[in-house]
């Protein structure tokens, strides 16, 4: 039987924080984060921030489940693409090389969102 490492993050951030960025920065805070998919999923539902917000939290989780493992590489917020499945539950696209599977999931309030990752090596 082989055996599997497993490692947790996780990350919960306001919305209100998001929504600052969003209007402060702008569209190049934006850019600099999500992905052309991730931006069009956002946009396309009635309080954007909201679903920003729970993306931002889901690669910072993700990021943090990798590092936990002992990766010691550079990771870019770009690199992390969240997407729905077909049945509307997130998955990780990593633009990066990596050995396991990450699972993810995403809960947000009009507050806060939070996100917790398992990657599994």
């Amino acid at each position: 039987m082989n055996s599997i490492d497993i490692f947790l993050g996780t990350d919960i951030i306001e919305v209100k924080r998001i929504k600052t960025s969003i209007s402060a920065i702008g569209q190049r805070f934006v850019n600099r984060i999500f992905t052309s998919d991730e931006q069009n999923y956002c946009l396309s539902k009635r309080r954007p921030e909201i679903h920003f917000a729970g993306r931002f939290a889901a690669k910072e989780s993700v990021m943090k489940a990798l590092i936990s493992s002992g990766y010691n590489k550079s990771i870019s917020f770009k690199t992390i693409e969240i997407k729905p499945s077909k049945n509307g539950s997130p998955e990780v696209n990593l633009g990066l090389l990596f050995e396991g599977k990450i699972k993810l999931s995403i809960s947000h309030t009009e507050n806060y969102a939070i996100a917790s990752a398992i990657y599994l090596k």
